[in-house]
């Protein structure tokens, strides 16, 4: 559970900002054809309300072999988030974050700013890649009726576990449809969406984790 947390945190933090010019601290040999996409996606991810999706999320090791598949559901608004798998759910109000292991019955605090570094769910939509990533545009493929493009980041902070993350964008409707991440230890980490719905309907109290509902639960305050 703790390599999904993260998969999905390394991949959400960003969403409330807008498309940015590269950093100066930026290399400058980033793809401006690779940067023309993923600031397309974020200007048309900031144009959706509360959208959600179902994925799919998948680790294999160095050989190909998976390891585990597991599918959950994200909700997102600006900066908040709601994500449930199997035996987990992440929030965030985009402030504090929340994970809870449904297992052991407890839920870990964090301030939103403590996990700035990591991709979360709206970070695959937005302008994370800015500051944290050279990136490129690798090409084309034909999946199920769709063009993807591929774009290949590679983190500028060599302390980060992962050294490359691939991105496949919709050519066509601009919205990111999944991410591979090849992590040092040689396991990869995928997350590809099966459905998305751009006009989902969430309320605030979506994102923040209610102890409430959870009788017994263990706080881990880590704030």
């Amino acid at each position: 559970m703790k390599r999904f947390a993260t998969l999905i945190l390394v991949l959400a933090t960003a969403t409330g900002a807008g498309a940015q010019k590269v950093s100066s601290s930026n290399p400058v040999n980033s793809d401006p054809e690779a940067k023309k996409i993923l600031d397309a996606v974020s200007a048309k991810f900031r144009t959706f309300g509360s959208p959600s999706a179902a994925f799919t999320y998948k680790i294999e090791n160095a050989q190909g072999k998976s390891l585990s598949s597991k599918k959950g559901t994200v909700v997102m608004k600006g900066t908040k988030y709601h994500v449930t798998i199997p035996g987990m759910e992440l929030f965030s109000d985009g402030k504090t974050s929340w994970s809870f292991d449904k297992s052991a019955n407890e839920v870990t605090v964090k301030d939103v700013a403590e996990v700035t570094g990591e991709i979360t769910p709206q970070r695959l939509f937005t302008n994370f890649y800015d500051k944290d990533f050279l990136y490129k545009l690798n090409g084309e493929r034909k999946e199920g009726g769709k063009t993807l493009q591929e774009i290949e980041l590679t983190p500028t902070n060599k302390t980060r576990p992962y050294h490359k993350v691939y991105l496949w964008i919709d050519k066509s409707s601009k919205v990111f449809h999944s991410a591979r991440i090849l992590n040092k230890d040689g396991n990869r980490y995928s997350y590809t969406i099966n459905t998305f719905n751009a006009a989902a309907k969430a309320t605030d109290a979506e994102f923040m984790f209610n102890a409430k509902r959870y009788p017994g639960v263990e706080v881990v305050d880590l704030r």
